[in-house]
This record gives C-alpha cells, sequence and structure tokens, in this order.
C-alpha cells in the first residue's frame, strides 16, 4: 500500500501494485461462492473435484476499475465483464452515468463492483442501484480504499452488499478525495492528470 500511495510511483508499477492487492482482496471478497462437484478424468484415473456454482460478473467502474479486472479473471477466469462508466461531476460530488454495457437480462447469481476508491461512496452506490434495477440478487463492492463517509454511504444505501477493502483511510477532504489516499486511482494508472 505504500508504494501504491507515494506519489513517486510511476504508472506501470502502479497497475502492477493495483492488480497484486486487488487479487488480496478480491480472495477474500470470493472466500463464500459456493461448489459445487465436478468430475474430471486426469491422464490416469477419474477425479472428483469442485467448480464454482455460480455464475460471477465483473462490473468495473470506469475506468480505474479496469485495473482491478485482470487479477479477478486470474481468479475466476470464467467471470462475464460488463462495463459500468460514471464521473463523478467535481461541483456537486454526484455520480453521472455516461457508458452502461449489461447484457439484457441478468446472467450472473454474484456480481462484484470493481472500484479501486470508495471516496463520497456516490459512484458505488450508482452503480449497484444500476446493477439491482437490472435484476442482479447478490452484490459484492470490492475496491482497495475507501474514506468512512464512503463505507457509510454504501452501507446506508445498500445494506445487503459486503464492502471488501485493504485499507480504510482518515477522511474526506473538503473536494472530497480520500486523505491521505493516493490521488486520482485513473490518473495514476492511465498516466493522464
Amino acid at each position: 500500500m505504500t508504494r501504491l500511495r507515494d506519489e513517486r510511483t510511476p504508472p506501470p508499477e502502479f497497475r502492477r501494485l493495483v492488480h497484486e492487492i486487488a487479487m488480496l482482496v478480491l480472495y477474500e471478497a470470493t472466500a463464500d461462492l459456493g461448489t459445487a462437484p465436478a468430475d474430471v478424468r486426469t491422464p490416469l484415473a477419474a477425479y472428483k473435484g469442485v467448480r464454482l456454482a455460480q455464475t460471477v460478473g465483473l462490473v468495473p467502474v470506469l475506468r480505474a476499475g479496469i485495473g482491478m479486472v485482470e487479477a479477478a479473471l486470474q481468479l475466476i477466469p470464467e467471470a462475464q465483464v460488463w462495463h459500468i462508466g460514471l464521473f463523478r461531476d467535481e461541483h456537486t460530488l454526484r455520480p453521472i452515468e455516461y457508458y452502461n454495457k449489461l447484457p439484457s437480462a441478468a446472467t450472473a447469481q454474484v456480481c462484484l463492483v470493481l472500484d479501486p476508491m470508495l471516496a463520497t461512496g456516490g459512484s458505488s452506490v450508482a452503480t449497484i442501484e444500476i446493477l439491482k434495477r437490472w435484476g442482479a440478487r447478490r452484490v459484492k463492492y470490492v475496491g482497495l480504499i475507501a474514506a468512512p463517509e464512503g463505507v457509510k454511504a454504501l452501507n446506508d444505501a445498500h445494506p445487503d452488499v459486503p464492502i471488501h477493502i485493504a485499507s480504510l483511510d482518515e477522511k474526506l477532504n473538503d473536494k472530497g478525495y480520500i486523505v491521505p489516499g493516493l490521488g486520482d486511482a485513473g490518473d495514476r494508472q492511465f498516466g493522464t492528470s
């Protein structure tokens, strides 16, 4: 987390760290997913194993959530990936939807919302509202860093949604940024500002 937060960390290293930390948080977030028996044949004999019993949908919140997708696919290669694009109006701090690429009907039993930063909670709350209207029955939030205000907002709006994060930071500043945070996760991943 220290290297991730360091303002001197270049984008390639930042992306690698997002991937690494996301993998650890995702491991915990998916620990309760059910399994079903799966019989396979090895080159030598039959084997009774298990597979995930539920289909999983990954919903990275554009654009910062993109950096968490590959880690999730390494854990759950058969997961479906959809995208929801939201940006935060810098004056009102409210989310504005600009992109939605969900299938016409809910096709996964579990949706993982991937967004590195849970600041005000606006984007996460809006994304989960979109997913629930679409028909998602089970949703989990997976992020890297959260502010207490964002956790409260998400819990208040969606008490049924578990929140999985690597770090709970101190607070939001007057511009709605997490302190100490790490800056804008999307800009840091992609070298933009």
